[in-house]
């Protein structure tokens, strides 16, 4: 795309973030969908080329089958432009397509299955799979994208496995844990959502214009309609729904649009506690020649990635949101409000893609500061009152709670205070001398085994 045409974008995803979501324009754009349409247009003509109970639509060659796998495979930018061109005069964007491929095959030996061509299709047959195939192949380009977030925070936690950070509870002091396991569950968390989003298979239907089969019935009564397009969509890698309305009832698309946002969710949450570790100096940031951080103030070095991935996620929220609920519902056998709503599936892709990339961006640029995370530690001794009562507890001591409370409740506790307190306790050797060498470094439990579970 030309520089002055990303400058005048009405949208950033193909102005400002033109290179961020390249990958997705060849899916989620008009061209996208008209080359859709034709792929799907051609495989229907084929299976009914196929089937020996259509006799009027006779088997293909060779060379035929290939012509019309090109049509569509093959399809480029100028056979988009004269669809387009085409639908001026029809004002109808699928007849249009109807009327592209008959031009294509004129003069040559598939002329004469032209009128085979959107037979007993209404234009829901073509658009509900073509809109499947948009999110599948939009699919890829985002679950590479996640996956990669994924292995990047896994990769993490396994290298920072031993590392111990103070935890924060309510944003208060709490019992330590590892850099690499608080990474791990966000790894977990991430591809337990991708899991779920692999799990479903999009739904589609190509049975005419209110699900029965009607016209197909009254001309060939004797075919089994059902199996024939079964056999297309399943072709296509979707799976038949043999109870619609004039359309796909869209309750496939929400729920793979309800288990996107939960995984966009998930990275929300991490670039929000990400950037916290960022300003409590736990993560240093690499500074890039040339850029900066504040145009007053020469010192700063900003966490933007993650608040720009932050942003993205919440509009790719938004979107995902409003057509997970708006979507599934139609007046009687169908009306057309989803028809313009599914023209922005593209838009909560591209701001998902986005935000991926962002939050893999700050990801790179991060430092671990070990000696600001061994700082915090041994500012809060007090956290070691959790194992020193749980010991007291376990030999029968009384009200060993209460003493820690009263001990470290609201003050700050150092080193000699705990190992003082310890000394003074009537413990088993092997107790006492287990505590007294604790530190808060020390207390992180199964962290470290957990961290590399991911």
């Amino acid at each position: 795309m030309a520089m002055i045409d990303m400058l005048c974008a009405i949208s950033p995803l193909d102005g400002r973030y033109g290179s961020k979501t390249e990958d997705l324009r060849g899916v989620f754009s008009e061209y996208g969908l008209v080359k859709r349409r034709v792929m799907v247009e051609c495989a229907w003509l084929a299976a009914l080329c196929a089937h020996p109970g259509i006799p009027e639509c006779p088997a293909l060659s060779d060379e035929e089958a290939a012509l019309l796998l090109a049509l569509g495979e093959g399809f480029s930018l100028d056979d988009a432009q004269r669809v387009k061109e085409i639908e001026k005069t029809t004002n109808h964007d699928v007849k249009a397509v109807e009327y592209f491929i008959k031009e294509k095959i004129k003069g040559t030996s598939l002329e004469g299955r032209g009128e085979f061509v959107h037979f007993a299709c209404t234009s829901e047959d073509v658009n509900n799979m073509s809109h499947a195939l948009m999110l599948r192949d939009g699919l890829k380009v985002l679950r590479a994208a996640q996956n990669e977030v994924a292995e990047k925070v896994a990769g993490m936690a396994r290298a920072f496995a031993s590392v111990p950070m103070l935890a924060h509870t309510h944003g208060q002091p709490a019992s330590p844990t590892t850099i690499g396991k608080e990474l791990a569950v966000v790894a977990a968390r991430l591809r337990r959502q991708q899991d779920e989003i692999d799990r479903i298979v999009l739904p589609a239907k190509m049975n005419g214009a209110v699900g029965n089969f009607n016209a197909h019935l009254a001309a060939y009564p004797d075919v089994d309609w059902e199996a024939l397009a079964r056999g297309v969509i399943e072709g296509f890698g979707l799976r038949q729904n043999r109870l619609t309305i004039q359309i796909e009832p869209h309750d496939g698309m929400a729920e793979l649009f309800d288990a996107l946002q939960r995984w966009n969710t998930v990275l929300l949450d991490f670039d929000r506690d990400v950037w916290t570790y960022v300003s409590m100096g736990y993560f240093k940031q690499k500074t890039v020649k040339g850029e900066i951080g504040s145009s007053t103030m020469p010192h700063k070095v900003n966490p933007i990635d993650f608040e720009n991935s932050e942003g993205n996620l919440g509009l790719a929220n938004a979107v995902f949101a409003f057509l997970a609920r708006k979507l599934p519902v139609s007046r009687m056998q169908r009306d057309l409000t989803d028809s313009t709503v599914l023209r922005n599936m593209g838009v909560a892709f591209g701001y998902s893609l986005v935000a991926a990339k962002s939050t893999l961006k700050g990801l790179g640029k991060l430092e671990l500061n070990e000696a600001r995370l061994a700082e915090d530690l041994d500012r809060n001794w007090e956290v070691l009152a959790e194992p020193i009562q749980t010991v007291m507890r376990k030999v029968g001591m009384a009200n060993p709670y209460e003493r820690l409370k009263e001990l470290t409740r609201g003050r700050r506790v150092t080193a000699e205070i705990m190992k003082e307190f310890v000394e003074g306790l009537e413990l088993p050797q092997a107790d006492k001398a287990r505590l007294l060498e604790m530190t808060p470094a020390t207390y992180v439990g199964m962290a470290e085994r957990l961290a590399m579970l991911v």
